[in-house]
């Protein structure tokens, strides 16, 4: 068995309820820029087959393990919706024609159920209860989707509590061309302990899982998302044939940006990137630029005053996001138009 180096930090912030986001813990948030958290990591053994070893276990052990993710090899269970959410989509989607999209096979009604979620996330406050709110930054190996991989990725739950930041290499299989961008280099990634994605594929899925609402819904916040950190993503999944589960949400607060931008204010920020934002609301720098548990943690606390300055509230932020289905079709008709 050979290890797989996977970092879980165990933030002490007590884990609350997202309808707004003037009702987060945003304090905890800020407590990381001006005090060291005592925070602690651990390495996770791994191989093929992923699972805790008890609640607080600090090894991954080769066991199997079934899981309601979409993959392969698995028992599929999709992401199913609330009884509430169930209560409206029952009135609303009578089809079941399944659709075909990059091997993955997604009904007609499961898309229609998802489709119209982020209106009545926004509409109705219990459903808004049952959302995880995820940032999430990537580092890659290169600009081409095609060709590049990712080769780190970390997520912080903006609940807060333990075991609610995730963050890990991986092992493109291939060299990194722009380690002057991130300070990563082949070296670091290409080795026996650092997982591939077809590997950390099913531990990502597990740890988001863990921190999801029985019944609720996932939304992925990045900068730049769209353009970036979704499509590889979104590659990366397609090429080890596993799904992006429908119950995920992404947003882009580039986004929120540009619309500082144009508001006009006399007190507007020299850019739109994250490094711009971070200085003009003078976040101290955690750790180093472009790597990505840094980056994470200063746009969770970009997106407090981003919010703040532009009025958003947590449904409007909801308004905003797409599915990954959504954002494949929009960029469909957008080449094809």
């Amino acid at each position: 068995m050979r290890s797989v180096s996977i970092c879980f930090s165990m933030l002490q912030a007590p884990r609350g309820r997202i309808h707004g986001l003037d009702n987060f813990c945003w304090e905890s948030l800020h407590n990381l820029s001006g005090r060291r958290v005592n925070s602690s990591s651990f390495k996770l053994l791994a191989s093929k087959t992923y699972g805790f070893e008890g609640s607080y276990s600090r090894r991954w052990t080769r066991r199997p393990m079934t899981t309601k993710t979409e993959g392969r090899n698995k028992t599929n269970h999709t992401a199913k919706p609330s009884n509430l959410v169930r209560k409206i989509l029952d009135e609303k989607v009578s089809t079941s024609t399944a659709l075909n999209l990059n091997k993955t096979e997604i009904s007609e009604s499961q898309q229609l159920q998802y489709c119209g979620i982020q209106q009545m996330i926004a509409e109705n406050k219990d459903l808004a209860d049952l959302v995880t709110f995820i940032i999430y930054d990537t580092e890659t190996s290169g600009l081409s989707r095609k060709d590049d991989r990712i080769i780190e990725i970390a997520l912080q739950d903006l609940s807060g509590g333990e075991n609610s930041t995730f963050q890990t290499l991986v092992n493109p299989g291939r060299y990194v061309a722009n380690s002057h961008v991130h300070g990563i280099t082949t070296n670091m990634v290409c080795r026996p302990d650092v997982p591939r994605m077809e590997e950390l594929i099913p531990i990502l899925l597990q740890f988001v899982k863990s921190r999801q609402k029985p019944g609720g819904y996932v939304l992925w916040g990045a900068h730049n998302s769209f353009a970036f950190d979704l499509p590889f993503l979104i590659n990366e999944f397609s090429r080890c044939s596993y799904g992006i589960p429908s119950n995920w949400l992404f947003m882009d607060t580039l986004s929120l940006a540009r619309e500082l931008m144009k508001s006009g204010g006399s007190n507007l920020p020299s850019g739109i990137s994250l490094q711009a934002l971070r200085e003009h609301y003078r976040i101290p720098l955690v750790g180093s630029a472009h790597r990505a548990m840094s980056d994470v943690r200063t746009l969770a606390m970009i997106l407090q005053m981003l919010t703040f300055d532009l009025k958003l509230s947590f449904p409007n932020l909801v308004r905003r996001s797409s599915t990954a289905l959504e954002y494949i079709n929009n960029k469909r008709k957008k080449n094809s138009g």
